[in-house]
């Protein structure tokens, strides 16, 4: 039986919706309707360990807008998860207390394990009805704001299909594209040492990684999040943002590398012109990047596959598993 519930995701960077209908016995997500705002809520969190008043604002704002749209849905259950930002915050309490006077419902702290699997879960759950889907085993790299979640796992039996997430092993590391651009990427264009420093930071990143979840036994890479998906719009050439077009687009090393490079030396103004980028990325989409590039450097990766369906798709899917 289909029902309709609403996926809230609350970022460092983002915070977006899903109102989708799920069938648990045939296994299908509808969207209704899929929404994103930029809303930095991470913004200087890693300098000065809070939530900054104005992030909040903005934050509990773009929610008021989602809490309308659920509201003229008819939805069954509604969800909200927030990731980095508040793991982090030492005043993540008023932002709890401001999301319940709002959407009535307390958000999850989710740990970064937790939001790993539920990454996982949304970005595998369609390879088994593809024609020629990734190799599996799958590292899921879902690059966030505040952090990048590595989720290594394979479907049993090592057939192509989604993997269950109690089989997966998972790490949360602090290299999302925020925290690396107010680390080290200063200025405009950031310079050869500034670059050099954040590539320093995130190779000792994805040391840990490999020590903890042997990164080195993927065979497939899989991106998910608005870093990896305007990397692959901009690989594309594309004359605007087309999700459509972005879904399971393959992408080679060698293109992440070009594009990589052509953000990291262009100014502001220069990436605000490309057609398919959000405006809300344009000063962090260069560590995001970098991340990306460094990932499949380091690891031999000659393409990723990119997902448009991510930790959002499998929040809904966590209010109606499959049966």
């Amino acid at each position: 039986m289909t029902s309709r519930v609403a996926a809230i995701d609350c970022g460092t960077n983002s915070i977006r919706l899903l109102v989708a209908d799920v069938d648990p016995v045939r296994r299908t997500l509808t969207d209704v309707d899929r929404r994103l705002e930029i809303v930095r809520l991470g913004q200087g969190v890693d300098q000065t360990g809070r939530l900054a008043p104005e992030a909040l604002e903005r934050t509990l704002g773009a929610l008021r807008e989602y809490v309308a749209i659920i509201r003229g849905s008819g939805v069954d259950d509604v969800r909200m998860v927030a990731t980095s930002a508040t793991r982090d915050a030492s005043n993540a309490a008023e932002f709890t207390r401001g999301v319940v006077g709002i959407l009535g419902v307390e958000p999850e702290v989710l740990t970064g394990d937790e939001e790993a699997r539920l990454s996982f879960a949304g970005a595998t759950a369609e390879f088994g009805a593809m024609d020629h889907p990734p190799d599996p085993p799958y590292l899921v790299l879902d690059i966030g704001g505040g952090s990048t979640e590595f989720v290594l796992g394979g479907p049993p039996g090592g057939d192509s299909g989604p993997a269950r997430t109690d089989e997966v092993a998972a790490v949360s590391l602090n290299i999302g594209c925020v925290r690396m651009t107010e680390r080290h990427l200063h200025s405009d264009p950031p310079d050869r040492e500034q670059v050099a420093a954040a590539i320093s930071d995130i190779d000792a990143a994805l040391d840990e990684a490999d020590a903890k979840i042997g990164v080195t036994r993927a065979r497939s890479l899989v991106g998910l999040a608005g870093s990896v998906t305007t990397v692959a719009a901009i690989a594309l050439d594309l004359p605007g943002y087309d999700p459509e077009r972005i879904h399971h687009a393959r992408i080679t090393a060698a293109q992440v590398r070009s594009v990589t490079r052509r953000l990291l030396a262009q100014t502001r103004a220069e990436r605000s012109a490309i057609p398919a980028m959000h405006p809300g990325r344009v000063d962090v989409i260069g560590a995001g990047a970098l991340v990306l590039d460094r990932v499949m450097q380091r690891f031999g990766f000659a393409e990723v596959v990119v997902s448009e369906h991510d930790i959002l798709d499998g929040i809904a899917w966590s209010m109606r598993p499959p049966r």
